[in-house]
């Protein structure tokens, strides 16, 4: 008889496409789990079909009720309860989070194995620097609230990552490239699927290019980081400091001045002293 899984709850990595992308180790927490948490019953059944797996079923999602939840943790004291999502990593722009951290104040035992996810596997596929990233799940489908979401990161210094579909797709290039300027960018779609797309260029092309198609299926945008700004010379830094000692003290001209051109408070300060001498 096999040995019965620990009980707690297992978060388990799922295929974002392709079946056989499902780990040993995720399968065989989902044969031997007492129940699986789903966010669609006939997703998850395909793929448990796959693995020849045979286990009840129950629906949690983002409309899942908090009575529904203490439900679930009640049944954690005797039961091992995987949770998964329609594809990928859960709690990955999916429901979940909520449920672990209810489940570990109870005490209960938490596992996580882990898999694919398409926000990792659309970075490397884009091409972009992959040392620091940020992922933006979705972002808002008001025009207003777009572009405040993104102005709030436009500074940031680090590949972003996003999830799109197809109908909301050219907008969201075009606001892009407004908002954030010309960068490297790519649009991945249907990972590991067997027509699996990655269109790379700056956003200005992109988001042409999308102007007037929607692409079917499931939908990555990974975007490049701002570029690094040429240092200023001694030049541009004397002007700027002299326009700023007219209105400024030393410090206070030197403070704006190491911000507006992205110098070291230091450097511009030492020049400033130097200058009112």
């Amino acid at each position: 008889m096999e040995e019965r899984l620990e009980r707690g709850l297992h978060i388990v990595a799922t295929p974002i496409g392709n079946l056989r992308d499902l780990s040993p180790r995720a399968a065989d927490a989902l044969r031997r789990a007492d129940r699986i948490l789903v966010e669609d019953t006939r997703v998850t059944a395909k793929l448990l079909a796959h693995i020849g797996a045979k286990v009840p079923m129950m629906r949690y999602d983002d409309h899942s009720s908090e009575a529904e939840r203490d439900a679930i943790l009640a049944r954690l004291d005797d039961e091992a309860i995987a949770l998964v999502s329609d594809a990928g990593t859960p709690l990955i722009s999916d429901p979940g989070y909520k449920l672990v951290r209810a489940a570990r104040a109870a005490g209960h035992a938490v596992h996580t194995i882990p898999g694919p996810s398409a926000a990792i596997a659309a970075l490397t596929l884009a091409g972009l620097p992959t040392d620091r990233f940020l992922f933006l799940g979705f972002l808002p489908a008001k025009a207003k609230a777009r572009s405040e979401a993104l102005a709030e990161i436009a500074g940031v210094r680090a590949s972003l990552i996003l999830y799109e579909s197809g109908p909301r797709l050219g907008d969201t290039l075009a606001a892009l490239h407004e908002q954030l300027g010309n960068r490297d960018g790519a649009v991945t779609r249907e990972i590991s699927k067997l027509h699996e797309e990655c269109v790379t260029g700056t956003l200005n092309e992109l988001a042409a290019r999308y102007a007037d198609l929607q692409p079917k299926g499931e939908i990555v945008v990974v975007v490049g980081p701002p570029a690094v700004p040429e240092a200023a010379t001694d030049e541009q830094l004397d002007a700027a400091l002299g326009e700023a000692l007219t209105r400024l003290s030393a410090s206070r001209a030197a403070a704006e001045v190491a911000e507006k051109l992205s110098l070291p408070r230091k450097r511009a300060y030492a020049r400033a002293l130097e200058l009112t001498k």
